[in-house]
C-alpha cells in the first residue's frame, strides 16, 4: 500500500459532470419534468458554492433543492464562519450545529467525483488526486441539510467517516457515499435516530478509484482564475 504525506482538509472539492438524466436515474423525482433538467457541467465545485441535493418528497417520492454547500443552521442569526461544508459522523448527532439535520433533514448530495491533496515531498506544494467510482458513475454523498428563515438561506453539508481502503492511502477521513439501498431510510425523517449513524456502514466507500491531477484544480470557481473543465480530472504522472 503506498502511504502519501496527507493534507489535513477533507472533501473540499468535488465534480458533477454527468447530464442531469444520468443522475435523475438515481432517485425517484417528482415531478416528472426533473429528468429534463438542463444543468451545467461542474468540476471542481467549492464551498459555499450552490449545489442540488435530494431529500425525502410525498409519497415515498424525492425532491430535489438547491442550496449553499455550508450548512447554516436554522438558528444562526449570521452566516457562520467556522468550517460547515463538511459534518463528522462521529459527533454530527450531538453538535449543536448539526443534531437538528441528523435528526430529520438528512440529505443525499449527487456528484461523479471529489478531489484530496497530499503534500508533495520534493517541493512542499499540494498535489491534488481525482476520487471516483468505476467508470466514473454518479453516486450520493451522504449529506444534512437546512434552512434558515432569519438569512433567507438553505443549505447542506456532507457526512465524512473515518477512511478505509483505498482512501486511507490519501487521507484519514473520506466523505460517506450511500448505497442506493441505504438511500431511503437515510431520507426518512421517520428514521429513528438510532438507527441513522449504522446506515453510513452501508456505503461504496471501498470501490473508490483515484489518481493525480494536475495542480490548476487548486484554483476554485471563487478564485479570480477559475479551472472548471474537465481538464481538472484528466490524469498526470506524479512528480
Amino acid at each position: 500500500m503506498l502511504i502519501y504525506a496527507k493534507v489535513r482538509r477533507m472533501c473540499g472539492r468535488f465534480t458533477r459532470f454527468h447530464i442531469w438524466a444520468d443522475i435523475h436515474r438515481m432517485y425517484r423525482l417528482l415531478p416528472a419534468s426533473e429528468a429534463g433538467r438542463n444543468t451545467e457541467a461542474r468540476y471542481n465545485i467549492a464551498p459555499t458554492e450552490d449545489v442540488y441535493f435530494v431529500t425525502a418528497g410525498k409519497d415515498g417520492s424525492q425532491q430535489v433543492r438547491t442550496g449553499r454547500w455550508w450548512l447554516v443552521p436554522w438558528w444562526a442569526k449570521e452566516m457562520p464562519k467556522a468550517a460547515m461544508f463538511n459534518a463528522r459522523m462521529e459527533t454530527a448527532e450531538t453538535s449543536g450545529a448539526f443534531k437538528d439535520a441528523w435528526k430529520s433533514k438528512r440529505c443525499l448530495i449527487p456528484a461523479d467525483g471529489f478531489y484530496e491533496w497530499t503534500k508533495n515531498p520534493e517541493d512542499g506544494g499540494r498535489d491534488p488526486w481525482f476520487i471516483h467510482m468505476p467508470e466514473a458513475q454518479p453516486f450520493s454523498f451522504a449529506g444534512l441539510w437546512a434552512h434558515n428563515d432569519n438569512l433567507g438561506v438553505t443549505s447542506c453539508t456532507i457526512i465524512t467517516m473515518p477512511a478505509g481502503e483505498p482512501m486511507a492511502q490519501l487521507h484519514d477521513r473520506q466523505p460517506a457515499i450511500l448505497a442506493p439501498d441505504a438511500y431511503d431510510a437515510w431520507l426518512d425523517p421517520a428514521t429513528p435516530v438510532a438507527d441513522v449513524k449504522p446506515l453510513l456502514s452501508n456505503n461504496l466507500d471501498g470501490d473508490l478509484q483515484f489518481h493525480r491531477v494536475d495542480r490548476r484544480v487548486n484554483a476554485s470557481s471563487r478564485t479570480e482564475k477559475p479551472n472548471d473543465d474537465a481538464s481538472m480530472i484528466g490524469p498526470v504522472n506524479p512528480l
